[in-house]
């Protein structure tokens, strides 16, 4: 198994400044956001998707240094992501995330909305400045599919005629969008050209989708305290992911139990023990390898070098993951 340790070993020390600049950027005059931002950017996180831009900035450019507007990038896309999970978490009400207290429990709802859309603010200002047109088309319509995805996700709440296709779709608007735009900005930024630039997009798209499928599975075979949530939270809520949806073909009880939306006692261990006795989990990760294959396909527009091999065995960590 690749470790996220030796993944980002080239970009390191950049992730490292991002997380020191990331709470002067959000935190320097607000003592409320300050404290938000210490609390979101100082905990020790994998910081993937910032990592992905800096490894493609250093692999599409591998004799020079990577440019501040790169890592002005790598910050804005993880303060993009951070946005979106501090509302996330006061849609769903969750008082932890990967085991670590959430804005709206640590503060309370108000502050967490406005944390999340300072983030997004500050986002789209930063954004701007990095004078360039097309990467801000790109990341702009990052936020609109994230909030398409999260009325998608709303919508189709404990909806069992939910498909698989409709399921890829809200992943990608939620989880992938700002993994496949950020990564062919990335390219952008380094000049390269719009073949390359595109082939990072569908690197992003097909990684970020076996990211969230893999994330997917863990809800229901990893531990609650791997988890830092408990096990079948998305199940509880209605948020029907792949397992389930694969599970639902061999299982016609459990759309009874879904429909009902487990009213009774033990519907919801009752789904549970469904989905784990059917194929749901197996074909979700076959599809999940899928889709981290066709990203690699992809990298072949690369010269080899380090980074350009970090990228590549980030498709095995993603794959890999136990939390």
């Amino acid at each position: 198994m690749t470790s996220v340790i030796s993944l980002f070993a080239p970009v390191e020390p950049d992730l490292c400044l991002l997380s020191e600049n990331l709470k002067n950027l959000v935190g320097a005059r607000h003592p409320i956001l300050y404290a938000a931002a210490e609390h979101l950017f100082g905990a020790p996180g994998k910081r993937v998707r910032p990592a992905i831009v800096l490894l493609i900035a250093k692999a599409t450019r591998p004799d020079a240094e990577i440019t501040p507007r790169h890592r002005r990038l790598a910050e804005i896309t993880e303060m993009i992501h951070t946005a979106s999970l501090v509302h996330d978490d006061v849609v769903d009400e969750s008082e932890v995330r990967r085991a670590t207290p959430t804005v709206n429990s640590l503060f309370n709802n108000r502050v967490a909305v406005l944390a999340g859309d300072f983030l997004f603010g500050q986002s789209a200002w930063h954004l701007a400045n990095l004078d360039n047109l097309e990467v801000v088309k790109l990341l702009s319509e990052v936020i609109k599919d994230m909030a398409e995805g999260e009325i998608q996700q709303g919508l189709n709440r404990f909806n069992a005629t939910t498909t698989i296709e409709a399921y890829l779709e809200k992943t990608y608007n939620k989880t992938a969008s700002l993994i496949a735009n950020s990564a062919k900005s990335a390219g952008i930024l380094s000049g390269v050209s719009a073949e390359v630039a595109a082939a990072l997009y569908r690197y992003g798209r097909n990684l970020g989708l076996a990211f969230q499928i893999i994330d997917d599975i863990l809800d229901f075979t990893a531990s609650t305290e791997t988890l830092g949530k408990p096990a079948g939270s998305d199940l509880m809520s209605g948020n029907l992911t792949a397992p389930v949806l694969y599970a639902l073909e061999e299982k016609p009880y459990l759309e009874v139990l879904i429909e009902r939306e487990f009213a009774q006692t033990d519907d919801l261990p009752q789904a549970l023990t469904l989905v784990m006795e059917s194929k749901g989990i197996e074909r979700s990760r076959q599809l999940a390898t899928n889709h981290a294959t066709e990203a690699l396909q992809n990298l072949s527009v690369l010269q080899p070098s380090e980074s350009s091999k970090a990228l590549l065995d980030m498709a095995d960590y993603v794959l890999s993951r136990v939390y």
